[in-house]
């Protein structure tokens, strides 16, 4: 099996990107890592030393699996989103971040028009947190609408981002705020009906994956290791 995931060049969110990463070698996936230009990614290095009074970074486990995913060779030599040729893989993952480099990844034209190809071939689509935003602003030319448009999805609910802002703007500004519009929000405007979006649990503790044909979404790292495995599923289903 054959995985892209792409990545902006400096502030991707490590857990959502390092513990994929560690299962889908785990089963023998051969991992593919793009960026803009073909320059190693940088993590966003709050996640590793703490967003606030050290608190708010990934768990010990995730940063376990990213120092060591960043010793591999496929991390070292991303190939650039132009060179990616969707025919070579059977499951694009796109991760969130939410510090501002996270916007070269999330408003490339060029990884969107790569996204439509996965989508016309009907491969496997996985996205999670503000990965969703990437589906979201990728335009089907069939109807002028987004691919999502017809889908169920999951990305960052309005309340976690809300809540992470609200705790840690005194100290960080918008360091939560990627946009002003709300994941959320943009993702539901992009739907047929906002009923699509799905919250999944109160407890957002309590992982939830959304699963809708060939596209598995989920809402944050907490999600991850449900997500991840829910796209294994499908590929070996």
């Amino acid at each position: 099996m054959n995985v892209l995931i792409p990545l902006p060049s400096f502030d991707f969110e490590l857990t959502e990107v390092a513990v994929p990463w560690k299962l889908f070698t785990q089963r023998g996936y051969k991992v593919t890592f793009s960026t803009y230009d073909s320059i190693e990614a940088k993590v966003d290095s709050k996640l590793i030393t703490g967003v606030i009074f050290g608190q708010l970074k990934a768990k010990a486990e995730a940063q376990a699996m990213y120092r060591e995913m960043i010793l591999s060779q496929e991390f070292k030599k991303p190939i650039k989103y132009k060179d990616i040729d969707p025919s070579k893989y059977d499951l694009l993952h796109l991760p969130g971040g939410h510090a501002k480099g996270m916007r070269q990844y999330l408003e490339s034209k060029i990884l969107q028009s790569k996204t439509l190809e996965f989508y016309q071939s009907n491969k496997i689509i996985g996205a999670i947190c503000h990965g969703s935003i990437v589906l979201a602003r990728t335009i089907n030319p069939e109807n002028n609408k987004s691919i999502i448009y017809k889908n169920k999805i999951s990305a960052l609910t309005k309340p976690l981002e809300m809540f992470a802002y609200i705790i840690t703007s005194w100290k960080l500004g918008k360091y939560y705020r990627t946009y002003p519009e709300y994941v959320e929000d943009e993702v539901k405007r992009n739907l047929y009906n906002p009923k699509q979006f799905k919250r999944g649990f109160i407890n957002p503790f309590k992982p939830f994956v959304c699963i809708d044909q060939k596209l598995v979404t989920a809402r944050w790292p907490e999600d991850t290791y449900w997500y991840t495995n829910a796209l294994i599923s499908k590929l070996e289903s």
